[in-house]
């Protein structure tokens, strides 16, 4: 009986005593087992607790200096006195510690972009990290999810976790992609398919012919809301695409791990892509997703393009490409933000953010901020949004009474124009 791509990462991993057990080993959906990690994350919301409960273990340094990573990216620049201090915690720990990697404002970006594109995180690799959406890497064939900040201050002493083999559900994607439509348009129409409950703790492999010719952007996008699904983690199969990705940025050696052909899969999902629009999500969870096109006039008041979600480089790309030569709406605020220092510059590079302020957008350096209801872009009662961030739950940009809908670059760009939910395709038939 063969394993899945969860399963042969993870039992690559296995700690016996101080060494790993041999390649060999084998594990099952629900074996209980301990895994040494190869990154440990956290952010300057939940480092500050793992900090102090790293202390409390009496350990003076972390396990790899090389391995701990810091990013100060969801209320950075910081927004009041609390935010502040904890930046500074955080700041004087990585200090203290010496690590490598503390990334800090003017050199930040939000983690789930930053990481990936540093080279940080590899092929093969087992990442845990202090942030629900840290199953952003396994676009890149990784192992990754999200934890507590206690287990991440045993991370930080050990080097290791105890992991519940997850079971695996294999999504394959079938069919041609209808123009404007994305990764987080198939990851929302498969929430939608599923439920949010649909995967709980379960890793999902995204597969098929759609899935072999997604850009690395869509992928990073539909990993990155396995967690939306309740997925332990969300994982690709690493082909060329991942390995152009990796080259010149990873340095490390990495260990590249196939599923077995013949593996056994808790569910099997065939998902033909052909019919699918452009999706939102309506309030006030993830799983609410229906064609832009049938969500009916409704009026928004804000627009945010960005997030660990949609802030790469391709989603400014296509936001600027329905944006430029057009206006956004005069009862809309728009406010695009770059997932980082490095998308923020080729953004420049390319023009792109002289298009975003030509049509009336305002542009944020690097930040979670309005993704969380943090700052940047927090919405009063009965105020609405299209955002291409990741959750919708009520209260989650800001007051209770304001609503939050999902979608991608391409439909939040249309609705900033438009004035209300809107497809590309009413933007582009209204010149």
């Amino acid at each position: 009986m063969g394993h899945t791509l969860t399963e042969k990462i993870i039992a690559a991993h296995l700690v016996q005593g101080e060494e790993n057990v041999a390649s060999s080993a084998e594990v099952w959906p629900g074996d209980l087992v301990e895994v040494a990690v190869d990154i440990v994350l956290a952010n300057d919301i939940t480092a500050p607790i793992a900090i102090r409960e790293f202390e409390t273990l009496g350990v003076e340094r972390v396990f790899d200096r090389d391995r701990v990573v810091m990013v100060a990216d969801h209320f950075a620049p910081n927004k009041d006195i609390k935010s502040a201090e904890q930046c500074l915690a955080m700041r004087q720990f990585a200090r203290a510690q010496g690590l490598r990697h503390h990334f800090d404002v003017g050199r930040m970006g939000i983690e789930h972009v930053l990481l990936p594109e540093q080279g940080l995180v590899a092929p093969g690799d087992i990442v845990v990290g202090a942030d629900s959406h840290t199953c952003t890497y396994g676009a890149l064939g990784a192992f990754a999810t999200g934890m507590g900040s206690t287990d991440i201050a045993v991370a930080m002493a050990t080097g290791c976790v105890w992991l519940c083999v997850p079971e695996t559900i294999r999504v394959v994607y079938h069919g041609r992609l209808r123009p404007w439509v994305g990764g987080k348009d198939l990851i929302l129409y498969t929430i939608g398919h599923i439920g949010v409950s649909g995967a709980l703790y379960k890793a999902i492999e995204f597969a098929g012919p759609v899935i072999d010719d997604l850009s690395m952007a869509g992928r990073f996008t539909m990993a990155n809301m396995a967690i939306e699904a309740g997925g332990k983690a969300g994982l690709f199969a690493v082909d060329d695409r991942t390995l152009a990705y990796v080259d010149g940025r990873v340095s490390r050696p990495y260990h590249v791990y196939q599923a077995d052909t013949d593996a056994t899969y808790a569910q099997l999902i065939e998902i033909d892509v052909s019919q699918i629009e452009p999706q939102v999500a309506l309030p006030h969870l993830p799983e609410n997703v229906c064609p832009a096109s049938q969500a009916g006039e409704v009026q928004i008041d804000q627009v945010v393009i960005g997030s660990c979600t949609n802030g790469r480089l391709e989603d400014l790309r296509v936001a600027a490409e329905l944006l430029r030569g057009r206006r956004v709406h005069p009862d809309v605020r728009c406010i695009v933000i770059p997932g980082s220092q490095q998308v923020y510059l080729e953004a420049l590079r390319e023009g792109l953010i002289e298009a975003f302020i030509e049509a009336g957008a305002v542009v944020s350096t690097p930040t979670c901020g309005p993704c969380l209801g943090g700052h940047m872009g927090v919405l009063a009662a009965g105020e609405r949004a299209v955002s291409t961030t990741n959750r919708n739950f009520r209260g989650r940009m800001g007051h209770p009474e304001s609503e939050v809908y999902l979608a991608g670059p391409a439909v939040a760009a249309a609705s900033a124009v438009a004035g209300h939910i809107a497809s590309p395709e009413e933007v582009q038939q209204c010149n």
